[in-house]
């Protein structure tokens, strides 16, 4: 059976399980907020603030997850400027099984009932066929924001760690690890590079909480007056030997000066260290964004994937034969 109620902790940690599951076999098809990664990024440093705006609906098949819906709905967003964004639409992030496709549109019907009535967007994978056809069936279209060459599409980009170059700081910076440079340094490391954010001293401590999170594999670039003046988190995924960036910043007043290049190459060595044999990260794919693609592509990466952007603004049409509650049981097999 599925069910539908707010993320838990223990929710992200099953996502996080099909995560690598799909990964061994098809990590064309994980959707880039479906990373093991970026689900314990987005649910660690979001859990706090957001929590009460996310709902989510598991199915299950011979006792393991074979596909989530995580449903962001309207809420309000305050950020370190003290401004407040009201969030009027929905966003959804989704994984399915490649051997449970058809779910997709149990996906599908369960976000149209969730966030009825109001405007919907969603980021499958480019490379998922089957699910473009069935977005498309129920009435989702690519969605205009993502169009252009300052488009919001994201690629994913893998390397990996073979041949790795030594990193070089400019005279003065040194590497720090979360650890040693202290939450405060660490927050603030974080609201500079993308200020005005929604980071917190709160969320900092629901990322640090989060299962797989490590502190020496946080690093920090501090700058010779004392500031952390870029700053990256590696999620290491030991079941598949990879490890992800996510996320990667840099204080305004010291970019251009190789930080980050030399953060990202210091990151690899020490993943590589701790098990991992290849590496992703992810940006903004369109031609107007090259700053974080030219940085990935200077230490190696290349593109992987890319999502396909969706917005639907109609409640999708529940096909016939199926019963809502009961989604994805093939005739004589319960879920």
């Amino acid at each position: 059976m599925a069910n539908s109620e707010l993320v838990t902790a223990a929710d992200v940690q099953l996502m996080r399980g099909l995560a690598q599951r799909v990964t061994a076999t098809r990590p064309d098809l994980v959707n880039g907020d479906a990373t093991y990664g970026e689900l314990a990024w987005n649910w660690g440093k979001g859990q706090a603030s957001d929590g009460a705006s996310w709902r989510r609906r598991l199915w299950f098949s011979g006792g393991d997850l074979v596909a989530w819906s995580w449903a962001h709905l309207p809420h309000q967003v305050r950020r370190s400027d003290g401004s407040v964004q009201d969030v009027t639409g929905a966003y959804l992030a989704y994984q399915v099984h490649p051997d449970h496709a058809g779910l997709v549109d149990e996906v599908i019907d369960w976000y149209g009932g969730t966030a009825a009535g109001i405007e919907r967007t969603v980021r499958p994978r480019a490379a998922d066929e089957f699910a473009l056809k069935r977005w498309a069936a129920h009435g989702y279209e690519t969605d205009p924001a993502s169009l252009g060459d300052t488009g919001s599409w994201i690629q994913l980009n893998e390397r990996d760690l073979t041949d790795l170059e030594q990193p070089v700081l400019p005279d003065g910076f040194r590497f720090r690890a979360a650890d040693e440079a202290g939450p405060e340094a660490v927050v603030q490391a974080h609201l500079d590079a993308w200020a005005p954010s929604t980071y917190t001293a709160e969320g900092y401590q629901g990322v640090r909480q989060t299962e797989g999170y490590r502190g020496d594999l946080h690093i920090l670039v501090e700058a010779p007056d004392g500031t952390m003046a870029s700053s990256t988190i590696m999620w290491l995924d030991e079941a598949n030997g990879t490890a992800e960036f996510e996320p990667v910043g840099t204080h305004p007043d010291h970019r251009r000066l190789g930080l980050a290049r030399a953060m990202l190459l210091h990151g690899m060595h020490l993943a590589r260290a701790a098990g991992a044999l290849h590496m992703t990260v992810a940006c903004l794919g369109a031609p107007g964004h090259p700053q974080a693609r030219g940085l990935y592509y200077s230490v190696g990466f290349r593109e992987f994937t890319r999502d396909a952007p969706l917005i639907g603004t109609r409640t999708a049409e529940r096909r016939p034969g199926r019963e809502p509650g009961c989604a994805g049981r093939p005739a004589g097999q319960g879920t």
